[in-house]
């Protein structure tokens, strides 16, 4: 039978519990979500079961993310099935911090990583991944995970914590997951819920012009103009007001005029009012290309 899952509500609490594990000699792993879970999220946590001894997932919407005129007031919480979820799964801890037990209102610190945080989703959602790395760095502090999932769908993301996590010496592995998707292509996301049933049925020309896009690359194009193109068309033709098309390092993420190397092939575009975002990671070579993770083994883990 498996054991009731813990749950708490501020870092002193999670810390009293997560001090008895370390006793035991258990490796610890964190997923950090802001809830309405769905089959990524499980999937990141079904990792983190598989490869560490105690789980936790985070559960908090935060606001510091969050740019003014986004969709934080309405964003969904699903607190309640979310617990019964992990709780199936069987999680070990579920920390739900009350917004006053992680931000005073008087805080003066932040944390900002330049390069890889000044493109894609930086450029057009400016001090969001400031918001994402605190909130982050928090967590690593408050849980002191020996891993830390994320999934490659926010592969900006997934780079820019690596980035911190190395560069503020972070005794934690970062571990990507793959993009779990719907039948139809699309990326599973908390934020789908919003489409209409119209905007629904376009969603998946995102993923399609992606798709596009790295069958080219596959097939030989390497001017990355001539790859955007292909994933515009599709977009504009499914209805997106376009954000971004880019190409880019996997690295720095700052865009490539030659496809080499580790690159990501992302997009970002609304239908209505809802953002979407998706990407295709791919590792080019003389021989070809084929699809990958953006996981980067010298910034992950604690060893120099």
């Amino acid at each position: 039978m498996t054991p009731k899952m813990k749950k708490a509500t501020s870092p002193a609490e999670a810390a009293e519990i997560l001090t008895r594990v370390r006793r035991e000699g258990l490796s610890t792993g964190l997923v950090p979500t802001m809830g309405a879970l769905h089959e990524g999220h499980i999937s990141l946590v079904k990792m983190s079961l598989e490869r560490s001894g105690y789980t936790v997932v985070s559960l908090f919407v935060n606001p510091k993310q969050f740019g003014e005129g986004e969709d934080l007031e309405k964003y969904p919480m699903t607190e309640e099935r979310d617990a019964e979820i992990l709780e199936e799964l069987g999680c070990d801890l579920l920390f739900m911090p009350r917004q006053d037990s992680l931000y005073s209102g008087a805080d003066r610190t932040s944390v900002s990583v330049s390069g890889p945080g000044d493109y894609l989703c930086g450029a057009s959602r400016p001090g969001h991944f400031d918001g994402v790395l605190l909130v982050v760095a928090k967590l690593f502090n408050i849980i002191n995970p020996d891993h830390a999932y994320f999934g490659q769908k926010d592969a900006q993301q997934a780079v820019i914590i690596q980035r911190m996590a190395y560069d503020l010496d972070f005794p934690v592995r970062i571990f990507l997951g793959q993009t779990v998707r719907e039948d139809d292509g699309l990326a599973m996301s908390s934020r789908n819920m919003f489409l209409s049933p119209e905007e629904r049925i376009a969603a998946p020309a995102m993923h399609a012009g992606l798709l596009e896009g790295a069958e080219a690359i596959q097939k030989g194009e390497r001017d990355s103009s001539a790859v955007k193109r292909l994933v515009t068309a599709s977009m504009t033709e499914g209805g997106f007001e376009i954000d971004y098309v880019e190409v880019v390092d996997g690295g720095t993420l700052q865009p490539v005029q030659s496809v080499e190397g580790t690159i990501l092939l992302a997009a970002a575009g609304k239908l209505g009012a809802t953002r979407l975002i998706d990407n295709i990671a791919l590792k080019v070579g003389p021989e070809g290309a084929t699809e990958t993770l953006l996981e980067f083994p010298e910034w992950s883990g604690y060893e120099r």
